[in-house]
């Protein structure tokens, strides 16, 4: 399908410069997240006759969905690929694949309160006093250039946070002379801490001289045809300038970006939509995730001023309801929920009576301005009967239907239907959307959870203990099958008895899976 008036303007307006793209469909929802070099050059391919002559069928389903595009402009490729990993683990476009997981960018690391200070790899920035470089877009520059560091300012790369004797009679990095070894040497820790800081400076940035001394030798080498040393001198010089050019870390995303909602707009719109007497301050958000009537789940998210308030989050897994009812679990959820906030809510109030407390000190216990459930008129009806027997139908209630994004409120048979460009209803579709990747999450966890265990739980006599122990020491019901007998015996519980029990219940299993197969394929 070609691309529409509107896609068409913006194409004529894309800058030559590096960044990331946004293509979303006609309900506004970002269906893919993609960077570029050139901006102008790579979106403009999309809607280019000879590609939608292609085979590729998600490339051409992705094409006709698309209804508008957002762009946003950033000083280089490596801060494009920092960018768009951010934007897709936030917004999980569907014909994204790659950073749709929670793994995160590398960084460099060294704590300088260490006994012997070491750089070490990580994926996940704490408090803990330490220093950090990063994110890094490429993990194999990043490494090469550690590497380097360390072979230039003398520094350990031995895994030990403080070295004893067995760790450094056999050191390499000691006996080659790459490392100082102030673990064994005469080096004194002072000394030690001015080459990692050293390191430290050269990682952010202050490595022109070194960079050039490799670019002198690489010309020589060139000079002298060896060509060969002269490559390697220009791969480690790319990689070292890649690794200590400077890049922003988005911490928070650019909400400059048209496809993220403007919170305080949005909250405002809102009210006015539903006849609130002010803007939501606060909105909780439900939803259920039932698959088959197994691992019957919700989840419960909260948005403070149009915004996530991610501490504010609960999931809940369904004590009461068999079989596959999301009415039922609906209504458990929302029963539960308030319950507790109301249990919660008088005991701030007792608490208020004791001496010294002020009004403001405590935050438990406090209701939503506006609920949302995911779903039509069932399930906002389940939920509307548990408020009520919980005396708590004066807070404002509404339903999200998925198909036509309409809005259903308690008593009234028509529903609210808003334009996909209004801001109130992007709002709610993030709190719904929100919700509904909140509760498949934990879904998910629960049911790899049981795969891994559900063999284990067949095996006579066994309990909570003895199977979290197993699963601790091989960490698979897999690696459990191909363990020995004398490793099952090292594990806390299992005798000589017990683990030869358990190896032949294990190896019986095994042949009747294999068995099974084989009748299947012969059928």
């Amino acid at each position: 399908m070609p691309a529409t008036e509107h896609v068409r303007g913006k194409l004529s307006q894309l800058p030559h410069k590096p960044g990331i793209y946004l293509m979303k469909d006609r309900f506004g929802t970002v269906i893919y997240v993609g960077k570029a070099r050139d901006l102008r050059r790579r979106v403009t391919q999309y809607f280019h006759p000879s590609r939608r002559m292609g085979w590729d069928l998600k490339f051409n389903a992705l094409v006709e969905a698309i209804h508008d595009l957002d762009v946003h402009v950033v000083r280089s490729d490596a801060e494009a690929v920092l960018l768009e990993g951010k934007l897709i683990k936030e917004f999980r476009p569907r014909y994204n694949v790659s950073f749709r997981d929670d793994k995160r960018f590398l960084l460099l690391k060294v704590n300088l309160n260490d006994p012997i200070p070491r750089f070490t790899l990580t994926r996940l920035e704490q408090a803990d006093g330490a220093r950090y470089f990063g994110p890094f877009a490429s993990s194999g520059a990043l490494r090469r250039t550690l590497a380097m560091v360390r072979h230039k300012f003398n520094l350990r790369g031995c895994r030990a946070l403080t070295p004893s004797e067995p760790d450094y009679r056999h050191c390499l990095y000691a006996h080659l002379k790459v490392c100082t070894a102030p673990c064994i040497s005469n080096v004194s820790r002072e000394q030690y801490l001015l080459q990692v800081q050293a390191a430290c400076d050269f990682l952010a940035g202050q490595c022109a001289e070194m960079e050039g001394q490799i670019e002198a030798d690489m010309k020589k080498a060139a000079g002298e045809l060896d060509f060969e040393k002269a490559a390697q001198l220009r791969d480690l010089l790319a990689d070292l300038r890649r690794t200590t050019e400077p890049t922003r870390k988005f911490t928070r995303l650019p909400y400059t970006l048209p496809t993220t909602v403007t919170p305080d707009e949005d909250v405002v719109e809102l009210a006015q939509v539903l006849g609130l007497a002010a803007p939501p301050a606060r909105i909780e958000g439900f939803d259920i995730s039932n698959i088959s009537g197994t691992f019957a789940v919700a989840s419960m998210v909260s948005f403070r001023a149009g915004r996530p308030d991610r501490a504010g989050y609960r999931r809940f897994k369904m004590k009461t309801v068999t079989g596959q009812d999301d009415f039922a679990c609906m209504a458990e959820t929302v029963r539960r929920r308030y319950t507790r906030v109301m249990k919660e809510s008088l005991e701030a109030k007792g608490a208020l009576t004791e001496p010294g407390m002020h009004p403001g000190a405590s935050r438990p216990g406090r209701f939503p301005d506006l609920i949302l459930i995911d779903g039509g008129k069932g399930q906002l009806s389940s939920a509307c009967e548990e408020l009520a027997k919980l005396g708590l139908s004066s807070i404002p209630i509404i339903g999200l239907a998925k198909e036509f994004e309409e809005i259903y409120r308690p008593g009234v048979s028509e529903p609210i239907r808003l334009l996909h460009s209004s801001g109130a209803l992007k709002l709610l579709q993030r709190v719904r959307d929100e919700s509904h990747r909140f509760a498949n999450t934990y879904n998910a966890q629960l049911r790899l959870k049981r795969i891994s265990e559900s063999l284990l739980d067949e095996f006579p006599g066994i309990g909570e203990q003895r199977k979290a122990a197993l699963l601790k020491r091989f960490g698979s019901v897999q690696r459990l099958r191909l363990a020995t007998l004398e490793q099952i015996a090292e594990v806390t519980g299992f005798g000589g008895k017990a683990a030869s029990e358990l190896k032949a219940f294990l190896d019986a299993r095994s042949l009747a899976t294999e068995s099974q197969s084989v009748t299947e394929k012969e059928s």
